[in-house]
């Protein structure tokens, strides 16, 4: 992991002369005015080389000939020497340079600088009253020589002098921009120029390379700005010594120096650049890198989504140029394998805009590219919107530092703890070209092992001042292989071209700006070069890229477990099984929405199912009773077939009201309209079937209230009755089959918000769904069916209030009638509007219409049938009317005198029953009275005899007149009954 940032503009500083492996020149021979620091500033050249012991040590073996050519050179001297201008130059760099050295060396380098222009000051003042003596004066006064030695001197000091290091022929100079101090981006250069020193120094120590020269290092601090980085090589390249070549770190640095590089024909190693923008040849010609692209990091990142299934994912990145191209690049891979992006939010120095868009878009796996310092504002923003943990899964840049979550957090203001910051983090992924050789015991080019490497870094960077104890590590440590391999890489390379140069008589030395040539070769070299470094494998490809593996880790226990390898040349991914997901199984790529459809209720519809099958068995056994009874003066008078027709229709309702709670639980998509076109065609017809009867009954009753008196004496026929209640069927059909055929009722799904899951599971979202049984115009074909049945309901409410108080013998349940078409169209009224408005309440709208079905059906059969029942079990033994269907009439008060008269009627026959027997009797006492007399007269016996049949058939006249009196009663009880 490492680290990265970004800063704000000062002035360059001046380059500093750095030894090979750091170690001092003879300048530091001199007396130690102040302790040097472990890892001394940057200073000026002419500061840290030209000490006056120094410089008369170096200019006494020049003395004697410029004392002998004093004639000769001084003209050419003061021709090359702007006086007028240089000591404002010397002062204002001094100033310059003062302000920007550190506190601790303010003391050190102001005392130098102070003696160095107090010299160039008294040899401007010198010259100058020289000059105006004249030269012939000068030259010919005693004692002369002397002073013309003095002067030639102090005019070598200030001029001369400061050209002695660069004109030694055993030096290669390389210029270097290191990122150093800033508060941004990355400031890599705090572990990386240390790991360069070591590589410089071991390069000169080898015997083999380089032979009889030696590499030195001139550097800068670019703070990773491309502007002052600009300047940085300006002042490397415009101050001698002729640099060879330039190590740069910092991708927006990277990017400025390499692109103005070219016109200088000067090759650019870069340390510590992924932008993938550096891979373009064609406009960074002269450009190398051993800091892999960022692009080799997405498609690892593409790797490692496909393994884990993950097809959605989010980016949050930093507006910077490395970042933008990066991100375009993993758009293109995420494009091939069909991966979306759902959003893409970029942020300047502020993400919580952007973090919030994130939780809004429901981003879940999200790939974060930025600098470190905008790294820890990122997490932060995670936290504090809970975008992390179970649900969640962040990609970082794996060249951040291991406890860089922990760290500068109170320097930068950020307002979240440690251990806010740590929960925050935990199980995030990160992917990192391999900086670091793998295989700690293999012997790179050095002679070293990648962990003997880490060892000399951690020693340097302690003596600098870093807790490398404390894992402190500065920023840049996890790079600082790869500044130490550039090194390398530059030496090498040097070394072929030399190799390559001798054959012609060249040197590296005569190398200028403008030698294309020389410049060709060098880059050859480069390209050329590969060896094994302590980051492993160093070769370039043919945009100049670093050739590297990449690796997986991720933060576990706060601490960075590693994953795997991916090769993306092989397309190899070496996985290790080490991941832990927080809560124990992959995050989801997004909130699992589940389509949840919403059916009735199953107690709902059990209850209703079972009161509506109770009804038609009740119905059933109704009809049953109608027909059994049918010849019945209580049955026969209500119109029996219209009974029939009307316990048909309940039915039919009552199975349009089961049919109304199946729902996709029982059915499947595919056969819902079948469904639907059931539920329109029994509900229609079983409505007009069981209404159609009342009213066609109710019509009847209002005929006979309209009708003269002998046509309301004619008898109803059934086919009559049938006749009405087959119009509203066919009315009925019509409808329905033109419904049908031209705009059929097909399933409509009505999709509702999301809601939360049950169980408080995060990852998963409920999204309701409710079928419909609709059409294209369901509108208009609801409101022509509601507009015929409503102006039936009306009609028939119309008929039974008219005919509220009317009785007709013929009909004896017509109050009955009028109050259960009260009742239906009540409740067809109040249900129709209601259930439109309802209708996205499953269990509310199911219950209403099938308690409005069930309330009509059993409210109509209790009405109509309820009375018969009573009356037939009351009177079990009335024997069947014949089949005129003529009757006393329909009121309770005329049934009442009926049974009276009936029972009446049963009396008196029993009286002329008794005296039918008695009179039998006394006609066989007659008859035999009689023979006696017939008897009598013939023996002359005539007076006793008479006497007798006098008494006899004065007990016959008595009972004679009895009975004709019961036979008359009889009669007429039979004429009224009648």
């Amino acid at each position: 992991m490492r680290e990265v940032t970004n800063d704000s503009l000062s002035p360059p500083r001046a380059m500093t002369l750095q030894h090979a492996g750091g170690r001092p020149g003879p300048a530091a021979a001199g007396p130690a005015l102040c302790d040097a620091p472990h890892n001394p500033p940057l200073m000026p050249y002419f500061i840290e080389n030209f000490t006056l012991i120094r410089l008369c040590l170096q200019s006494l073996r020049v003395i004697s000939y410029l004392y002998q050519n004093a004639n000769s050179y001084l003209p050419r001297v003061r021709a090359n020497l702007n006086f007028s201008k240089r000591p404002l130059v010397k002062l204002k760099a001094a100033v310059s340079n003062v302000f920007s050295f550190r506190t601790r060396t303010v003391y050190c380098d102001v005392k130098s600088l102070l003696v160095k222009t107090l010299v160039q000051l008294f040899v401007v003042a010198k010259w100058v009253v020289l000059v105006s003596v004249g030269r012939v004066r000068w030259c010919g006064r005693r004692g002369s020589g002397s002073r013309r030695a003095r002067a030639l001197l102090l005019l070598w000091l200030s001029g001369f002098s400061r050209y002695s290091e660069g004109r030694r022929d055993n030096d290669l100079h390389i210029g270097g921009i290191f990122p150093m101090e800033g508060e941004g981006g990355w400031q890599g250069g705090q572990a990386c120029k240390p790991a360069a020193e070591l590589a410089l120094a071991d390069v000169n120590a080898r015997s083999d390379l380089l032979s009889g020269f030696k590499l030195l290092l001139h550097s800068n601090d670019s703070k990773c700005e491309p502007g002052l980085g600009a300047s940085v090589m300006y002042n490397l390249l415009y101050n001698p010594p002729q640099k060879l070549l330039l190590l740069a770190g910092c991708s927006t640095v990277c990017t400025t120096v390499a692109e103005a590089a070219k016109m200088w024909n000067l090759m650019v190693l870069c340390y510590g650049a992924s932008s993938p923008a550096l891979s373009d040849r064609a406009r960074f010609p002269t450009l190398f890198r051993t800091h892999p692209s960022a692009t080799v990091h997405n498609p690892t990142r593409i790797k490692l989504m496909q393994k884990f299934g993950w097809s959605r994912i989010a980016i949050l990145q930093q507006a910077e140029e490395v970042f933008i191209s990066t991100v375009e690049d993993l758009e293109a891979h995420c494009k091939k394998v069909s991966i979306e992006i759902v959003t893409r939010q970029s942020f300047l120095s502020d993400p919580a805009d952007a973090v919030r868009n994130l939780r809004r878009q429901d981003a879940r796996v999200i790939v974060g590219l930025f600098y470190v310092v905008a790294a820890r504002r990122v997490l932060c923003e995670v936290y504090k919107h809970r975008l992390y943990g179970k649900s969640y899964v962040w990609f970082f840049i794996g060249w951040y530092e291991d406890n860089w979550f922990e760290t500068n957090l109170e320097r930068e203001g950020i307002e979240c703890t440690v251990e806010q910051m740590r929960e925050a983090a935990e199980g995030h992924l990160t992917t990192e070209a391999l900086m670091w050789n793998q295989n700690a015991n293999q012997t790179t080019i050095s002679g070293m092992t990648s962990e003997d490497f880490r060892s000399r870094l951690n020693e340097a960077l302690r003596e600098a001042g870093y807790d490398i104890d404390g894992e402190r590590f500065p920023e840049g440590y996890q790079e600082a292989p790869l500044a130490y391999d550039a090194v390398w890489a530059v030496a090498l390379a040097f070394n072929k071209t030399m190799e390559k140069l001798e054959k012609n008589g060249l040197s590296l030395k005569n190398f200028t700006y403008t030698n294309k040539k020389i410049a060709d070769d060098i880059y050859e070299a480069i390209n050329s070069t590969s060896f094994l470094g302590v980051s492993g494998l160093v070769a370039f490809s043919s945009q100049g890229d670093r050739i590297a593996l990449t690796q997986i880790e991720q933060l576990t226990d706060n601490h960075y477990v590693k994953l795997g390898y991916y090769d993306t040349q092989a397309d190899n991914l070496t996985w290790l099984d080490r991941e832990r997901w927080v809560g124990g199984k992959v995050p989801p790529d997004r909130t699992v929405v589940v389509n949840e459809l919403r059916t009735v209720s199953l107690p709902l519809f059990a209850c209703m199912t079972a009161l509506c099958i109770a009804g038609i068995l009740a119905a059933i056994g109704l009809i049953v009773f109608n027909i059994m009874h049918r010849h019945r003066r209580v049955i026969q008078w209500s119109h029996p077939a219209c009974n029939t027709v009307m316990l048909c229709g309940c039915c039919i309702c009552l199975s349009a009201a089961v049919a109304l709670g199946v729902d996709g639980r029982w059915v499947q998509p595919q056969h819902f309209s079948g469904l639907c076109a059931a539920r329109a065609w029994l509900l229609a017809t079983g409505f007009s079937m069981a209404y159609g009867a009342l009213f066609t009954k109710v019509w009847r009753v209002h005929r006979h209230t309209t009708k003269p008196k002998v046509e309301t004496k004619k008898r109803m026929h059934g086919w009559k009755l049938y006749t009405m209640v087959g119009g509203l069927l066919v009315v009925d059909a019509a409808l329905l089959t033109a419904w049908q055929l031209r705009d059929p009722l097909q399933r409509r799904v009505e999709i509702f918000p999301l809601e939360a899951p049950r169980h408080h599971d995060d990852d998963v979202h409920i999204r309701p769904e409710l079928e419909h049984c609709e059409s294209e115009h369901n509108t208009v074909w609801l409101g022509v069916m509601y507009g015929y049945k409503g102006l039936v309901l009306v009609f028939g409410l119309f008929l039974a209030y008219e005919t509220r108080s009317v009785k007709v013998r013929q009909i004896n349940d017509s109050r009955y009638v009028g109050m259960s078409i009260y009742n239906v169209v009540v409740l067809c009224l109040i249900t129709g509007p209601v259930t439109l408005v309802i209708a996205s309440q499953q269990d509310a709208a199911f219950a209403f219409v099938s308690l409005a079905i069930v309330f009509c059906c059993f409210l109509s059969m209790a009405l109509i049938f309820i009375p018969k029942v009573i009356e037939v079990i009351r009177h079990p033994t009335e024997r069947a009317e014949s089949g005129r269907g003529s009757g006393s009439g329909s009121a309770p008060a005329d049934e009442e005198r009926y049974r009276e008269l009936v029972k009446e009627n049963e009396e008196l026959q029993k009286l002329i029953a008794q005296k039918e027997e008695r009179i039998r009797v006394l006609k066989q006492k007659l008859a035999e009275r009689e023979a006696a007399a017939a008897d009598g007269v013939t023996q002359g016996t005539g007076g006793g005899g008479v006497g007798g049949g006098g008494g006899v058939l004065a007990d016959l006249a008595t009972a004679t007149s009895d009975y004709g009196t019961s036979t008359n009663y009889t009669r007429s009880s039979r004429a009224c009954s009648g």
